[in-house]
């Protein structure tokens, strides 16, 4: 394991670490993040209320990703951060869970020793290095919905112990699971392909470096969004005006009757079936390379240099409200491919265009990274350390943006004028840091094996860039952040915004190593999470939001023993949590412009929770595990000024100057309890036969709610409901003594109807509409190796 940036045994480590084989990652099937939920301790994989299913974000004992902001868990590949898109929690693209050595998933704050500081965790992706054999697979998987995946790799020492290559490759394509009856197309499909190319040069004795590149290409038809309601008490409130009930004037108004319509043909179509008002599609491309030079100095210095240069670009469509009616641009600048629908209730045609900006994509981005590093091993290796510099540097690389309606009444659909939003935001972080763990025996030794960890990290952060949120028409501009700006032009609605942060963070922590089969450990450790620009500000004072900052109390043991003979595995671990100033995204609305943008506010909470993890072996080739979390989160500050009437926690309806409180909501992408339970066996079949291998695993993941300022209940299904999945693996391995294995693999076996995200938009853009998680997956896999 990598998870103190030098290669140890897991069981060695006082750290929560939960990691993945690359057998364990097939036999599960994980392919993406979302495939580890549940089966993490304390882990969520979502979509934090982005209607983009390449959003997957990681939530770590209550910290995430929030919208606009850094992610709180960070995702590394081979040792760097993977870029981070503005305009959703996603980091990295496609394939990167392609030819991995492991996974390794961190609990906790990790910033003192890792790149970007994090609050909650971190995720290794540790690619498969050269090797001095010549060896490779190649593998191909069909399944239902027409799954298609290919894969291999292959490795060739060409000078021996010199110059080692290893080359891999991946194409994923595969039907969507929900249907558009507009647009007569699959969403929710995927189809992509990647490759990574490594090479590591070997010169002379004591220096090794290691060469790595990877590309990937993502493209399909979006995300399949299906509606659940609309706010027809608001949307019949003569205040607004968007439907009327009884008589209506046509071309006026509508009646609301079109809107309890659109709900009844999504409640009758199902959860597999939408009708989306634009053609949504994402398209993603990433590609970067990263260089590793490891000097020995002598026995007991390495000088380590890590450089890495990557690239980020991504385009999409979505339909967020998953209905007929517009809500998004129909701007004659945007992809000219119309749909064709009616309105429900009263027939009248519709046509639609595609949202996005023709050649202006959502994000475009590169980022250039640079860690110089000293390790050691001192005094016999009772003192290790590793001290050294980073640097992280993400900007754009060209324009960027999106155009997008909040809210179209029926009557209008179709016609209704947009509002276009433009940024550039760059994000820059320097930091100097030193980890060092002491073994006391080397003191006296009465205290051999009780080892002292100290770490001090100081990072500077600076983020800067412009927003621009507009509407445009013929003969007008209006500013979306103020509406008193004589604007002439779009870019007379440009803001400018900076904000420069530094911080502290540290962790002191000791652990003993009580037996061969025990370990304790205790530590706390200090995390912090840089501030950001808030490109969907409507008010001037909303343009940026602070950094957030977590101490973490914890305390836990390892333990390898036998039980009646039979191996034991069992960790677990006691954490305490004091969260400052969480950044919480939320809708905002500027009267003044009728322009609804977001804004990011602040909050603080405690969080507790036990995570365990345990694998008994009762008879040889036989394994029984499992993992379990219990995560108790709770806000313990939550006030703001809203800019419209809202509900707090008092039952009273509050707006500016005027203080809610919003202290009593439950806490965000928290699932209280998540556990999984898996066995796996293998058995020879004797002679040439080969072997056969079983694995199943059932993962549950309770209750969680996605709301961030509404009180519950007033927005409907933002608690989305536990769910339970079974997935199981079969393998017959080694076929007749070849090199050829065969298998068959099933996910979500039950065809459990589960949500993964929620609008929560129902009370500020008037409708409701959710995200379903994949039904039953199965199919047929060979694989050979050489």
């Amino acid at each position: 394991m990598t998870a103190q940036r030098r290669d140890e045994r897991a069981q060695d480590v006082p750290i929560a670490i939960t990691a993945f084989s690359p057998e364990r990652l097939q036999q599960q099937g994980v392919t993406e993040a979302q495939n580890l939920q549940a089966t993490v301790p304390s882990l969520v994989v979502g979509n934090n209320g982005n209607p983009s299913r390449e959003a997957q974000s990681f939530t770590i004992r209550g910290q995430g990703a929030t919208f606009q902001a850094s992610p709180g868990v960070v995702v590394y590949l081979n040792e760097v951060p993977l870029p981070a898109s503005i305009s959703t929690p996603q980091q990295g693209g496609a394939g990167n869970f392609v030819d991995l050595e492991n996974v390794q998933v961190l609990n906790g704050p990790q910033g003192t020793l890792f790149g970007r500081n994090t609050t909650g965790g971190a995720v290794l992706l540790v690619p498969h290095k050269p090797t001095n054999r010549f060896e490779g697979y190649a593998q191909a998987k069909f399944g239902n919905y027409d799954n298609k995946q290919l894969e291999g790799a292959i490795n060739v020492p060409i000078v021996d112990d010199k110059v080692l290559l290893r080359v891999a490759g991946a194409y994923h394509d595969r039907d969507g699971y929900t249907y558009d009856v507009v647009w007569d197309k699959d969403r929710d499909n995927t189809h992509w392909y990647s490759g990574r190319i490594g090479l590591t040069l070997k010169p002379f004795e004591g220096f090794e470096n290691y060469t790595m590149a990877y590309g990937a290409n993502s493209r399909n038809n979006g995300t399949g969004t299906v509606n659940t309601g609309f706010n027809i008490a608001a949307l019949s409130d003569p205040t607004l005006g968007f439907c009327q009930e009884g008589p209506t004037i046509p071309g006026v108004i509508a009646s609301c009757d079109v809107y309890r319509a659109a709900v009844a043909d999504s409640e009758a179509r199902g959860p597999r079936q939408t009708a989306h008002g634009t053609d949504s599609y994402q398209k993603t491309k990433t590609w970067g390379i990263t260089n590793t030079s490891s000097l020995a100095l002598n026995d007991e210095l390495t000088l380590r240099n890590i450089v890495s240069y990557q690239r980020f670009t991504s385009s999409y469509s979505i339909d967020s409200d998953g209905s007929v009616f517009q809500q998004e641009d129909n701007d004659p600048r945007r992809y000219p491919a119309p749909g064709q629908a009616v309105l429900p209730g009263d027939g009248t045609p519709l046509t639609y265009l595609n949202a996005t900006l023709a050649d202006l994509p959502r994000d475009d981005l590169k980022v250039f990274t640079e860690e110089l590093q000293l390790q050691g091993n001192l005094l016999d290796n009772l003192l290790t350390f590793t001290t050294g510099a980073f640097l992280y540097d993400q900007r754009p690389v060209a324009n960027q943006g999106a155009g997008s309606v909040g809210f179209c009444p029926a009557a209008f659909t179709g016609f209704c004028p947009g509002y276009d939003i433009r940024y550039s935001i760059t994000n820059r972080s320097k930091a100097l840091y030193a980890q060092a763990t002491l073994d006391l025996g080397l003191l006296t030794p009465a205290l051999a094996n009780l080892k002292l960890t100290g770490g001090y990290r100081h990072t500077w952060d600076k983020v800067s860039g412009t927003a621009n949120l507009y509407q445009a028409g013929p003969g007008f501009v209006a500013c979306y952040t103020d509406p008193t700006i004589p604007a002439t032009t779009p870019s007379d609605c440009q803001f400018s915004a900076n904000l420069k942060t530094n911080a502290p963070t540290w962790n002191i922590g000791l652990d003993y190593r009580v037996s061969p089969a025990l370990l304790l450990y205790g530590k706390v450790s200090r995390g912090y999470k840089a501030g950001g620009i808030n490109a969907n500000a409507v008010f001037a004072n909303t343009r940026t939001f602070p950094p957030e900052y977590v101490t973490s109390y914890e305390g836990g043991f390892k333990s390898d023993v036998r039980i009646a003979g039979m191996p034991l595995r069992l960790n677990a671990t006691y954490y305490y949590l004091t969260y400052k100033d969480i950044q919480r995204a939320a809708g905002d609305f500027n009267l003044g412009t009728q322009a609804a943008g977001a804004q990011v506010l602040k909050a603080d909470a405690r969080i507790q929770g036990v995570e365990a993890e345990a694998s008994l072996r009762p008879f040889p080739g036989v394994e029984i595990g499992g993992t379990f979390s219990y995560t108790d989160a709770k806000y313990k500050r939550y006030e703001y000024q809203p800019s419209v009437l809202v509900q707090d926690c008092s039952g009273n309806f509050v707006t500016a100057p005027g203080t809610a409180n919003l202290t009593c909501l439950p806490f965000q992408y928290v699932s209280p309890y998540i556990y999984s339970i898996h066995a796996s066996a293998e058995q020879s079949l004797g002679g040439d036969l080969g072997t056969i291998s079983f694995f199943a695993i059932y993962s549950h993941t309770s209750s969680q709610h996605t709301s961030g300022t509404i009180v519950p209940p007033n927005e409907p299904g933002e608690k989305l409901e536990a769910f339970g999945t079974l997935n199981l693996s079969i393998d017959w391995k080694r076929i007749g003594g070849s090199n050829l294995d065969l298998g068959l693999y099933g996910t979500n076996i039950t065809n459990k109807l589960y949500r993964v995200s929620n609008s929560n938009v129902f009370n500020s853009v008037l409708y409701s509409a959710t995200l379903y998680g994949e039904p039953r997956m199965y199919g047929v896999r060979a694989r050979y190796s050489f």
